[in-house]
Order: structure tokens, then sequence, then C-alpha cells
């Protein structure tokens, strides 16, 4: 045999060998301790996750206790207001504008039949 069909041989050898251990350790090794690793990594995030809910309920909680009633009026009061405006709005650019008799009649600047 020539020596450039040793050394190919070799080269093939040491190449099937290392691709056999690298594939056992993975398998059978390295594996099986990530598996455990990342279940042990739920079980704590769960456990977290839990802690963490429970502590913004509680922590909602006592911070709509300590505000004050009149907040909550305002602040629904605004939102209303807010929330009808852009209902009201986005129908009339999609409907078309609505002509409202005693909505005209109320404005002081505007005359009957909606003319100046």
């Amino acid at each position: 045999m020539a020596i450039w069909q040793e050394i190919l041989i070799h080269i093939a050898v040491t190449a099937v060998t290392v691709l056999v251990v690298l594939t056992g350790f993975h398998r059978f090794v390295l594996r099986p301790y990530l598996d455990r690793k990342v279940e042990e990594l739920n079980a704590a995030g769960d456990r977290v996750e839990q802690r963490v809910r429970q502590g913004v309920r509680e922590g909602v909680k006592d911070g709509l206790m300590e505000l004050p009633e009149s907040t909550f009026k305002e602040s629904t009061r605004t939102f209303l207001k807010f929330g009808s405006g852009l209902v009201e709005n986005g129908l009339s650019s999609f409907l078309g504008t609505f002509d409202d008799p005693e909505r005209r009649e109320s404005r002081p600047d505007s005359t009957r039949n909606g003319q100046r």
C-alpha cells in the first residue's frame, strides 16, 4: 500500500473515532445533564412566577386602597369623555357629518337653517 493511502485511512479512522466519541458523550453524558438543569430551572421559574404574581396582586390592591375615591371618579370621567369623543369622531368620519338641528340651535354662533 502506498503511503498516501495509509495517511488517508488514518485520517478517516481518526475522524470516525472522534465522531463516535463525541456523539456518545453528547447522548449519554451531556444531554441528561442539560435535561436535569432545564427541569430545575423550569421549577424555579414556576416558583418565582407565583411569588411575583402574588406580590403584584398585593401591591396593586394596596395601591388602590391608598388612592382617594375622587381619583377614580375623575379618571373614569376623563376616560369616558375621551372614549365617547373617539367614537363620535370615528363614526362622523366614517358615516359623514350628521345634520343635527338641536345641536345647531344650541350653539350661539349659528343661526337657524345653518346660515350665518
